[in-house]
């Protein structure tokens, strides 16, 4: 994205049209969505992890039984 500054255009005039240029082309909405972007897992470790979080819920459900939660 580029902006040129104009004829006699103040400094914190040109960054305000800066920063609404970015906002109106959709940038930083498009960074943010990229930041915390992850990797797919592979289908062994979706499997040990669904198996694990089962696991886990088991057990607090039985330690709820037992009155130990």
């Amino acid at each position: 994205m580029e902006i040129k500054r104009k004829e006699g255009e103040s400094a914190t005039s040109l960054l305000y049209r800066f920063t609404k240029k970015i906002q109106q082309g959709g940038v930083l909405r498009e960074v943010r969505k990229r930041r915390f972007t992850s990797r797919p897992v592979n289908k062994n470790k979706r499997r040990f992890l669904a198996l694990k979080r089962e696991t886990k819920r088991l057990e607090i459900g039985r330690k709820r039984r037992l009155g130990l939660l």
